[in-house]
Protein backbone atom coordinates (compact mmCIF):
# COMPACT_ATOMS: atom_id res chain seq x y z
CA UNK A 1 0.00 0.00 0.00
CA UNK A 2 1.36 3.41 -0.99
CA UNK A 3 0.57 6.86 0.42
CA UNK A 4 -0.57 8.91 -2.57
CA UNK A 5 -1.46 12.58 -3.06
CA UNK A 6 -3.70 13.44 -6.04
CA UNK A 7 -3.69 17.08 -7.21
CA UNK A 8 -6.07 18.40 -9.91
CA UNK A 9 -8.16 21.55 -10.15
CA UNK A 10 -10.98 19.45 -11.66
CA UNK A 11 -12.66 18.02 -8.57
CA UNK A 12 -14.32 15.27 -10.63
CA UNK A 13 -10.90 14.05 -11.77
CA UNK A 14 -9.67 13.98 -8.16
CA UNK A 15 -12.67 11.84 -7.18
CA UNK A 16 -12.17 9.43 -10.10
CA UNK A 17 -8.43 9.02 -9.52
CA UNK A 18 -8.90 8.63 -5.79
CA UNK A 19 -11.55 5.96 -6.29
CA UNK A 20 -9.42 4.03 -8.81
CA UNK A 21 -6.38 4.02 -6.52
CA UNK A 22 -8.28 3.27 -3.30
CA UNK A 23 -9.84 0.25 -5.01
CA UNK A 24 -6.32 -1.13 -5.30
CA UNK A 25 -5.72 -0.67 -1.58
CA UNK A 26 -3.74 2.59 -1.52
CA UNK A 27 -4.05 5.40 1.04
CA UNK A 28 -5.10 8.36 -1.12
CA UNK A 29 -5.46 12.06 -0.28
CA UNK A 30 -7.00 14.39 -2.88
CA UNK A 31 -6.78 18.18 -3.19
CA UNK A 32 -7.99 20.55 -5.90
CA UNK A 33 -5.21 23.16 -5.92
CA UNK A 34 -1.44 23.28 -6.13
CA UNK A 35 -1.26 25.51 -3.05
CA UNK A 36 -3.09 22.92 -0.93
CA UNK A 37 -0.69 20.27 -2.22
CA UNK A 38 2.38 22.31 -1.19
CA UNK A 39 0.94 22.85 2.29
CA UNK A 40 0.30 19.12 2.67
CA UNK A 41 3.74 17.96 1.51
CA UNK A 42 5.34 20.32 4.01
CA UNK A 43 3.61 18.45 6.83
CA UNK A 44 3.17 14.88 5.55
CA UNK A 45 5.31 12.39 3.64
CA UNK A 46 3.83 10.79 0.52
CA UNK A 47 5.24 7.96 -1.56
CA UNK A 48 3.73 9.25 -4.80
CA UNK A 49 2.29 12.61 -5.90
CA UNK A 50 0.03 12.57 -8.96
CA UNK A 51 -0.44 16.14 -10.19
CA UNK A 52 -2.05 17.93 -13.10
CA UNK A 53 0.32 20.18 -15.03
CA UNK A 54 -1.96 23.13 -15.83
CA UNK A 55 -3.39 24.69 -12.65
CA UNK A 56 -3.72 28.27 -11.47
CA UNK A 57 -2.13 29.99 -9.65
CA UNK A 58 0.20 27.15 -8.53
CA UNK A 59 0.82 24.68 -11.35
CA UNK A 60 2.24 21.20 -11.59
CA UNK A 61 5.84 22.36 -12.09
CA UNK A 62 5.66 24.32 -8.84
CA UNK A 63 4.21 21.27 -7.09
CA UNK A 64 7.06 19.15 -8.49
CA UNK A 65 9.68 21.63 -7.27
CA UNK A 66 8.04 21.88 -3.83
CA UNK A 67 7.85 18.10 -3.42
CA UNK A 68 11.48 17.57 -4.49
CA UNK A 69 12.62 20.33 -2.11
CA UNK A 70 11.09 18.79 1.03
CA UNK A 71 11.00 15.08 0.05
CA UNK A 72 13.46 14.23 -2.76
CA UNK A 73 12.58 10.52 -2.72
CA UNK A 74 8.85 11.07 -3.33
CA UNK A 75 7.90 10.08 -6.89
CA UNK A 76 5.97 12.73 -8.86
CA UNK A 77 3.82 11.79 -11.86
CA UNK A 78 2.66 14.59 -14.15
CA UNK A 79 -0.75 14.53 -15.86
CA UNK A 80 -0.69 16.56 -19.06
CA UNK A 81 -2.68 17.28 -22.19
CA UNK A 82 -1.27 16.08 -25.53
CA UNK A 83 -0.02 19.51 -26.60
CA UNK A 84 2.02 19.97 -23.42
CA UNK A 85 4.50 17.14 -23.96
CA UNK A 86 7.41 19.60 -24.26
CA UNK A 87 6.72 20.87 -20.74
CA UNK A 88 6.31 17.29 -19.53
CA UNK A 89 9.78 16.42 -20.84
CA UNK A 90 11.11 19.40 -18.91
CA UNK A 91 9.35 17.98 -15.84
CA UNK A 92 11.30 14.74 -16.34
CA UNK A 93 14.51 16.76 -16.35
CA UNK A 94 13.42 18.38 -13.09
CA UNK A 95 12.96 14.98 -11.44
CA UNK A 96 9.44 13.76 -12.31
CA UNK A 97 9.08 9.97 -12.38
CA UNK A 98 6.87 9.87 -15.48
CA UNK A 99 4.17 11.81 -17.32
CA UNK A 100 0.80 10.57 -18.58
CA UNK A 101 -1.05 12.21 -21.45
CA UNK A 102 -4.78 12.93 -21.13
CA UNK A 103 -7.15 11.28 -21.82
CA UNK A 104 -5.69 8.31 -19.96
CA UNK A 105 -6.89 4.92 -18.80
CA UNK A 106 -7.32 4.59 -15.03
CA UNK A 107 -5.77 1.13 -14.96
CA UNK A 108 -2.71 2.54 -16.71
CA UNK A 109 -2.52 5.29 -14.07
CA UNK A 110 -2.72 2.67 -11.31
CA UNK A 111 0.08 0.62 -12.84
CA UNK A 112 2.38 3.65 -13.29
CA UNK A 113 1.67 4.73 -9.69
CA UNK A 114 2.56 1.24 -8.47
CA UNK A 115 5.73 1.22 -10.58
CA UNK A 116 6.66 4.52 -8.94
CA UNK A 117 5.94 3.13 -5.47
CA UNK A 118 7.96 0.01 -6.28
CA UNK A 119 10.89 2.10 -7.53
CA UNK A 120 10.76 4.11 -4.32
CA UNK A 121 11.03 0.87 -2.33
CA UNK A 122 14.04 -0.13 -4.42
CA UNK A 123 15.71 3.25 -4.00
CA UNK A 124 15.24 3.18 -0.23
CA UNK A 125 16.62 -0.35 0.01
CA UNK A 126 19.50 0.58 -2.27
CA UNK A 127 20.47 3.50 -0.03
CA UNK A 128 20.17 1.35 3.07
CA UNK A 129 22.36 -1.37 1.58
CA UNK A 130 25.00 1.11 0.45
CA UNK A 131 25.08 2.57 3.94
CA UNK A 132 25.36 -0.91 5.42
CA UNK A 133 28.08 -1.81 2.89
CA UNK A 134 26.57 -5.22 2.09
CA UNK A 135 26.93 -4.89 -1.68
CA UNK A 136 23.77 -6.99 -2.23
CA UNK A 137 21.73 -5.81 -5.20
CA UNK A 138 18.26 -4.45 -4.31
CA UNK A 139 15.65 -5.98 -6.59
CA UNK A 140 12.58 -6.25 -4.36
CA UNK A 141 10.24 -5.77 -7.33
CA UNK A 142 11.89 -8.76 -9.01
CA UNK A 143 9.87 -11.22 -6.94
CA UNK A 144 10.76 -14.89 -6.69
CA UNK A 145 13.28 -17.49 -5.58
CA UNK A 146 13.07 -20.06 -8.40
CA UNK A 147 16.45 -21.07 -9.90
CA UNK A 148 15.81 -19.16 -13.15
CA UNK A 149 14.83 -16.06 -11.14
CA UNK A 150 18.00 -16.29 -9.09
CA UNK A 151 20.00 -16.62 -12.32
CA UNK A 152 18.31 -13.45 -13.64
CA UNK A 153 19.28 -11.63 -10.44
CA UNK A 154 22.89 -12.74 -10.88
CA UNK A 155 23.00 -11.45 -14.45
CA UNK A 156 21.63 -8.08 -13.33
CA UNK A 157 24.15 -7.92 -10.48
CA UNK A 158 26.99 -8.50 -12.93
CA UNK A 159 25.96 -5.88 -15.50
CA UNK A 160 24.42 -3.15 -13.33
CA UNK A 161 27.64 -1.49 -12.06
CA UNK A 162 29.00 -1.12 -15.60
CA UNK A 163 27.74 1.26 -18.27
CA UNK A 164 27.30 -1.53 -20.82
CA UNK A 165 24.32 -1.51 -23.18
CA UNK A 166 21.82 -4.23 -22.18
CA UNK A 167 19.37 -6.10 -24.41
CA UNK A 168 16.57 -7.69 -22.39
CA UNK A 169 14.81 -10.55 -24.16
CA UNK A 170 11.60 -12.27 -23.13
CA UNK A 171 7.99 -12.97 -23.97
CA UNK A 172 5.33 -10.30 -23.59
CA UNK A 173 4.31 -9.84 -19.97
CA UNK A 174 7.39 -11.39 -18.36
CA UNK A 175 8.52 -8.19 -16.61
CA UNK A 176 11.24 -6.83 -18.89
CA UNK A 177 10.74 -3.27 -17.63
CA UNK A 178 11.03 -4.50 -14.03
CA UNK A 179 14.40 -6.04 -14.96
CA UNK A 180 15.47 -2.82 -16.70
CA UNK A 181 14.59 -0.72 -13.64
CA UNK A 182 16.52 -3.19 -11.46
CA UNK A 183 19.61 -2.64 -13.64
CA UNK A 184 19.19 1.12 -13.37
CA UNK A 185 18.61 1.19 -9.61
CA UNK A 186 21.62 -1.03 -8.90
CA UNK A 187 23.87 1.17 -11.05
CA UNK A 188 25.77 4.36 -10.38
CA UNK A 189 22.96 6.21 -12.22
CA UNK A 190 20.29 5.28 -9.67
CA UNK A 191 19.82 8.87 -8.52
CA UNK A 192 19.23 10.06 -12.10
CA UNK A 193 16.26 9.61 -14.46
CA UNK A 194 14.99 6.30 -15.78
CA UNK A 195 12.89 7.06 -18.88
CA UNK A 196 10.88 4.21 -20.46
CA UNK A 197 9.82 4.54 -24.12
CA UNK A 198 7.55 2.05 -25.92
CA UNK A 199 8.80 2.09 -29.52
CA UNK A 200 5.70 0.22 -30.74
CA UNK A 201 3.26 2.77 -29.32
CA UNK A 202 4.60 5.79 -31.27
CA UNK A 203 4.77 6.34 -35.03
CA UNK A 204 8.28 6.51 -36.49
CA UNK A 205 8.21 10.25 -37.23
CA UNK A 206 6.94 11.12 -33.77
CA UNK A 207 9.31 8.61 -32.11
CA UNK A 208 12.31 10.26 -33.80
CA UNK A 209 11.37 13.73 -32.56
CA UNK A 210 10.46 12.39 -29.08
CA UNK A 211 13.83 10.66 -28.67
CA UNK A 212 16.14 13.19 -30.30
CA UNK A 213 14.21 16.48 -30.17
CA UNK A 214 13.99 18.92 -33.07
CA UNK A 215 15.01 22.36 -34.26
CA UNK A 216 12.54 25.18 -34.81
CA UNK A 217 11.23 25.02 -38.38
CA UNK A 218 12.35 21.39 -38.94
CA UNK A 219 8.79 20.51 -39.98
CA UNK A 220 5.28 21.95 -39.94
CA UNK A 221 4.30 22.68 -36.36
CA UNK A 222 7.88 22.86 -35.04
CA UNK A 223 7.44 26.37 -33.66
CA UNK A 224 10.37 26.23 -31.25
CA UNK A 225 13.43 24.14 -30.40
CA UNK A 226 12.60 21.04 -28.42
CA UNK A 227 14.72 18.82 -26.17
CA UNK A 228 14.36 15.09 -26.79
CA UNK A 229 14.28 12.27 -24.25
CA UNK A 230 17.96 11.37 -24.77
CA UNK A 231 18.95 14.85 -23.64
CA UNK A 232 16.34 14.85 -20.88
CA UNK A 233 17.78 11.59 -19.51
CA UNK A 234 21.27 13.12 -19.12
CA UNK A 235 23.23 11.08 -16.59
CA UNK A 236 20.48 8.49 -16.34
CA UNK A 237 19.05 5.54 -18.27
CA UNK A 238 16.70 5.32 -21.25
CA UNK A 239 14.72 2.10 -21.70
CA UNK A 240 13.67 1.35 -25.29
CA UNK A 241 10.92 -1.26 -25.05
CA UNK A 242 9.93 -3.24 -28.17
CA UNK A 243 13.04 -2.00 -29.97
CA UNK A 244 12.26 -4.26 -32.94
CA UNK A 245 9.34 -1.96 -33.85
CA UNK A 246 11.54 1.11 -34.36
CA UNK A 247 11.69 2.31 -37.98
CA UNK A 248 14.77 2.73 -40.20
CA UNK A 249 15.39 6.42 -39.43
CA UNK A 250 15.26 5.83 -35.68
CA UNK A 251 17.48 2.74 -35.99
CA UNK A 252 20.12 4.76 -37.86
CA UNK A 253 20.17 7.44 -35.17
CA UNK A 254 20.27 4.88 -32.37
CA UNK A 255 23.33 3.31 -33.98
CA UNK A 256 25.02 6.73 -33.87
CA UNK A 257 24.11 7.11 -30.20
CA UNK A 258 25.63 3.76 -29.30
CA UNK A 259 28.77 4.29 -31.40
CA UNK A 260 29.60 7.93 -30.71
CA UNK A 261 27.41 8.99 -27.75
CA UNK A 262 26.15 11.90 -29.86
CA UNK A 263 22.79 12.97 -31.27
CA UNK A 264 21.41 15.40 -33.81
CA UNK A 265 18.03 16.94 -33.21
CA UNK A 266 15.69 16.61 -36.19
CA UNK A 267 16.57 19.37 -38.67
CA UNK A 268 19.65 20.44 -36.71
CA UNK A 269 23.23 19.79 -38.01
CA UNK A 270 24.76 20.48 -34.60
CA UNK A 271 26.06 17.35 -32.83
CA UNK A 272 25.29 17.17 -29.13
CA UNK A 273 27.16 14.83 -26.77
CA UNK A 274 24.99 12.80 -24.41
CA UNK A 275 25.64 10.76 -21.27
CA UNK A 276 22.90 8.12 -21.20
CA UNK A 277 22.88 4.39 -20.62
CA UNK A 278 20.75 2.48 -23.14
CA UNK A 279 18.71 -0.58 -22.15
CA UNK A 280 16.58 -2.11 -24.90
CA UNK A 281 14.01 -4.90 -24.81
CA UNK A 282 12.32 -7.16 -27.34
CA UNK A 283 9.65 -9.82 -27.15
CA UNK A 284 10.48 -11.35 -30.54
CA UNK A 285 13.75 -12.69 -31.98
CA UNK A 286 15.55 -9.80 -33.65
CA UNK A 287 17.38 -12.33 -35.82
CA UNK A 288 14.11 -12.88 -37.69
CA UNK A 289 13.74 -9.13 -38.25
CA UNK A 290 17.30 -9.01 -39.57
CA UNK A 291 16.51 -11.84 -42.00
CA UNK A 292 13.50 -9.90 -43.34
CA UNK A 293 15.59 -6.69 -43.51
CA UNK A 294 13.36 -4.80 -41.07
CA UNK A 295 16.10 -4.46 -38.44
CA UNK A 296 19.74 -3.42 -38.89
CA UNK A 297 22.28 -6.12 -38.16
CA UNK A 298 24.92 -3.59 -37.06
CA UNK A 299 22.48 -2.08 -34.55
CA UNK A 300 21.61 -5.55 -33.27
CA UNK A 301 25.23 -6.28 -32.39
CA UNK A 302 25.64 -2.86 -30.79
CA UNK A 303 22.66 -3.67 -28.54
CA UNK A 304 23.84 -7.20 -27.84
CA UNK A 305 26.73 -6.16 -25.59
CA UNK A 306 25.11 -7.86 -22.60
CA UNK A 307 21.93 -9.91 -23.24
CA UNK A 308 19.62 -10.66 -20.32
CA UNK A 309 16.88 -13.26 -20.78
CA UNK A 310 13.75 -12.92 -18.63
CA UNK A 311 12.13 -16.36 -18.21
CA UNK A 312 8.43 -16.99 -18.89
CA UNK A 313 6.22 -17.62 -15.87
CA UNK A 314 5.68 -21.28 -16.83
CA UNK A 315 9.41 -21.84 -16.20
CA UNK A 316 9.26 -20.32 -12.72
CA UNK A 317 6.11 -21.89 -11.24
CA UNK A 318 7.78 -21.94 -7.80
CA UNK A 319 7.57 -18.13 -7.82
CA UNK A 320 3.77 -18.06 -8.22
CA UNK A 321 2.93 -18.09 -4.46
CA UNK A 322 5.38 -15.22 -3.89
CA UNK A 323 4.01 -13.26 -6.86
CA UNK A 324 0.44 -13.82 -5.67
CA UNK A 325 1.36 -12.50 -2.20
CA UNK A 326 3.08 -9.50 -3.86
CA UNK A 327 -0.02 -8.60 -5.91
CA UNK A 328 -2.40 -9.17 -2.97
CA UNK A 329 -0.24 -6.80 -0.93
CA UNK A 330 -0.47 -4.16 -3.70
CA UNK A 331 -4.26 -4.62 -3.77
CA UNK A 332 -4.58 -3.96 -0.02
CA UNK A 333 -4.87 -7.62 1.02
CA UNK A 334 -1.57 -7.79 2.90
CA UNK A 335 -1.15 -11.08 4.75
CA UNK A 336 -4.07 -12.72 2.96
CA UNK A 337 -3.54 -16.12 1.31
CA UNK A 338 -5.27 -18.10 -1.41
CA UNK A 339 -6.68 -21.58 -0.71
CA UNK A 340 -4.14 -24.37 -1.28
CA UNK A 341 -6.26 -25.81 -4.11
CA UNK A 342 -6.27 -22.47 -5.92
CA UNK A 343 -2.49 -22.15 -5.70
CA UNK A 344 -2.13 -25.68 -7.09
CA UNK A 345 -4.37 -24.69 -10.01
CA UNK A 346 -2.27 -21.57 -10.68
CA UNK A 347 0.98 -23.55 -10.59
CA UNK A 348 -0.27 -26.04 -13.18
CA UNK A 349 -1.57 -23.39 -15.61
CA UNK A 350 0.54 -22.53 -18.70
CA UNK A 351 0.37 -18.69 -18.36
CA UNK A 352 0.51 -17.54 -22.02
CA UNK A 353 0.30 -13.92 -20.79
CA UNK A 354 2.99 -14.47 -18.14
CA UNK A 355 3.21 -12.22 -15.06
CA UNK A 356 0.94 -9.58 -16.64
CA UNK A 357 -1.78 -12.22 -16.96
CA UNK A 358 -1.30 -13.27 -13.31
CA UNK A 359 -1.48 -9.63 -12.18
CA UNK A 360 -4.70 -9.08 -14.16
CA UNK A 361 -6.17 -12.32 -12.80
CA UNK A 362 -5.51 -11.25 -9.20
CA UNK A 363 -7.04 -7.84 -9.86
CA UNK A 364 -10.19 -9.48 -11.31
CA UNK A 365 -10.37 -11.83 -8.32
CA UNK A 366 -9.96 -8.88 -5.93
CA UNK A 367 -12.86 -7.04 -7.60
CA UNK A 368 -15.10 -10.12 -7.73
CA UNK A 369 -14.44 -11.05 -4.08
CA UNK A 370 -15.18 -7.56 -2.77
CA UNK A 371 -14.97 -7.60 1.04
CA UNK A 372 -14.73 -11.39 1.15
CA UNK A 373 -11.62 -13.55 1.00
CA UNK A 374 -10.64 -14.62 -2.51
CA UNK A 375 -11.88 -18.15 -3.20
CA UNK A 376 -11.85 -20.61 -6.08
CA UNK A 377 -14.96 -19.13 -7.73
CA UNK A 378 -13.20 -15.76 -8.08
CA UNK A 379 -10.28 -17.20 -10.08
CA UNK A 380 -10.98 -16.97 -13.84
CA UNK A 381 -8.14 -18.55 -15.79
CA UNK A 382 -7.60 -18.12 -19.55
CA UNK A 383 -10.35 -15.54 -20.00
CA UNK A 384 -9.36 -14.91 -23.61
CA UNK A 385 -9.58 -18.60 -24.53
CA UNK A 386 -13.32 -18.78 -23.89
CA UNK A 387 -14.04 -17.65 -27.43
CA UNK A 388 -11.66 -20.12 -29.10
CA UNK A 389 -13.23 -23.04 -30.95
CA UNK A 390 -12.67 -26.51 -29.57
CA UNK A 391 -10.69 -28.89 -31.74
CA UNK A 392 -12.63 -29.75 -34.89
CA UNK A 393 -15.37 -27.20 -34.21
CA UNK A 394 -16.10 -24.08 -36.25
CA UNK A 395 -18.83 -21.51 -36.77
CA UNK A 396 -22.04 -22.17 -34.84
CA UNK A 397 -20.55 -25.08 -32.93
CA UNK A 398 -18.42 -22.78 -30.74
CA UNK A 399 -18.78 -23.50 -27.05
CA UNK A 400 -18.56 -20.02 -25.44
CA UNK A 401 -18.05 -19.12 -21.81
CA UNK A 402 -20.38 -16.25 -20.85
CA UNK A 403 -17.64 -14.79 -18.63
CA UNK A 404 -15.66 -13.79 -21.73
CA UNK A 405 -18.59 -11.78 -23.11
CA UNK A 406 -19.18 -10.04 -19.77
CA UNK A 407 -15.52 -9.18 -19.17
CA UNK A 408 -14.95 -7.89 -22.71
CA UNK A 409 -18.09 -5.74 -22.52
CA UNK A 410 -16.96 -4.34 -19.15
CA UNK A 411 -13.49 -3.55 -20.47
CA UNK A 412 -14.91 -1.78 -23.52
CA UNK A 413 -17.22 0.25 -21.31
CA UNK A 414 -14.39 1.27 -18.94
CA UNK A 415 -12.13 2.22 -21.84
CA UNK A 416 -14.81 4.29 -23.56
CA UNK A 417 -14.74 1.96 -26.56
CA UNK A 418 -10.97 2.20 -27.05
CA UNK A 419 -10.09 -1.37 -28.04
CA UNK A 420 -6.35 -0.94 -27.44
CA UNK A 421 -6.97 0.05 -23.83
CA UNK A 422 -9.63 -2.66 -23.41
CA UNK A 423 -7.16 -5.29 -24.62
CA UNK A 424 -4.59 -3.97 -22.11
CA UNK A 425 -7.11 -4.31 -19.27
CA UNK A 426 -7.84 -7.90 -20.26
CA UNK A 427 -4.17 -8.82 -20.60
CA UNK A 428 -4.43 -9.77 -24.29
CA UNK A 429 -3.25 -8.22 -27.55
CA UNK A 430 -5.45 -5.92 -29.59
CA UNK A 431 -5.45 -8.45 -32.44
CA UNK A 432 -6.67 -11.16 -30.04
CA UNK A 433 -9.43 -8.84 -28.80
CA UNK A 434 -10.64 -8.20 -32.37
CA UNK A 435 -10.68 -11.96 -32.93
CA UNK A 436 -12.72 -12.51 -29.76
CA UNK A 437 -15.18 -9.75 -30.70
CA UNK A 438 -15.70 -11.32 -34.12
CA UNK A 439 -16.21 -14.82 -32.75
CA UNK A 440 -18.61 -13.55 -30.07
CA UNK A 441 -20.57 -11.39 -32.52
CA UNK A 442 -19.67 -8.26 -30.52
CA UNK A 443 -17.96 -6.27 -33.30
CA UNK A 444 -20.46 -3.42 -33.17
CA UNK A 445 -20.58 -3.16 -29.37
CA UNK A 446 -19.57 0.19 -27.88
CA UNK A 447 -18.50 3.44 -29.57
CA UNK A 448 -15.90 3.43 -32.34
CA UNK A 449 -12.27 3.59 -31.29
CA UNK A 450 -10.92 7.17 -31.41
Amino acid sequence: MAKILVVDDEKKMVILLRSALETRGHDVTGVSSGQEALELVNNRVFDVVLTDLRMEPVGGMEVLAGVKRVSPQTAVIILTAYGEVKTAVEALRQGAFQYLTKPFNFQEVSHVVEQAAGSLDLTRENLALKQAGTGRMPVTDLVGAAPVTMQLRKMIEHVAPSDATVLIRGESGTGKEVAARAVHLASGRADKLFIPVNCAAITETLLESELFGYRKGAFTGANSDRVGLFEAACGGTIFLDEIGEAGPAVQAKLLRVLEDKKINRVGDPIERPIDVRVIAATNRPLEEAIATRTFREDLYYRLLVFPVDVPPLRDRADDIPLLVAHFLDRLGRKGKKLPVGVLAKLRSYNWPGNIRELRNLMERAHILAGDRDIADEHIQLDVGAAARPAAGQVGEDLNLDNNARVLIAAALQRSGGNKSLAAKMLGITRRTLYSRLKLLGMEEDGPAEP
